[in-house]
C-alpha cells in the first residue's frame, strides 16, 4: 500500500503539501504534522498479460526472446553497435569525453529520421545547435 500525505497545522488546521517550518496560515513555527490522508494499492508491474503467472528468475534458455523491429539508420557501424538499429520507444544514453562528437553524432541521426525528434541538450545553447545543424546542410522546411 501506498500512502498519500499532507502536513497538517496544528494551531490553524490549515494544509499544506509538503513541510516547512513555518505555517503560511498563522505564521507559528513547527507547527506541521504530516499525516495520512489517502492510501492505495501498488499494481505491481508485470512483464506479461497473464497476472496468474508470478515472477520468478529464469534461465536465459528459458526466456522467449521475440524479434524487435528496428529503426535502421544510414550509419551502418551505428546500427551495429544498436543491435540492428534503434527499437521504437526505447531511450539511448551516449556517454563519452568531451568534444569526441557525441552532440554532432546525434544531431546527425536527429537530422536523418524522418520522425518528430526531441532533441535534449544540457550543455548547448539552441544557437549552437541550430549552427551546428547548419553545418551539416540542413535546411529548414
Amino acid at each position: 500500500m501506498a500512502a498519500k500525505t499532507s502536513y497538517f497545522c496544528q494551531n490553524c488546521g490549515t494544509q499544506h503539501s509538503k513541510w516547512k517550518g513555518q505555517c503560511n496560515s498563522c505564521k507559528k513555527w513547527n507547527t506541521l504534522n504530516e499525516e495520512v490522508i489517502e492510501m492505495k494499492a501498488v499494481k505491481v508491474w508485470e512483464t506479461s498479460n497473464d497476472f496468474s503467472k508470478t515472477n520468478k528468475p529464469l534461465k536465459l534458455n528459458e526466456i522467449l526472446s521475440n524479434k524487435e523491429k528496428r529503426i535502421k539508420l544510414l550509419d551502418h557501424e551505428f546500427n551495429r553497435v544498436l543491435g540492428g538499429g534503434i527499437v521504437p520507444g526505447s531511450v539511448l544514453l551516449l556517454g563519452g569525453d568531451p568534444g569526441i562528437g557525441k552532440s554532432t553524432l546525434m544531431l546527425q541521426i536527429a537530422l536523418q529520421l524522418n520522425f518528430n525528434i526531441v532533441y535534449v541538450s544540457g550543455e548547448e545553447s539552441q544557437n549552437q545547435i541550430k549552427l551546428r545543424a547548419s553545418r551539416m546542410a540542413y535546411k529548414n522546411s
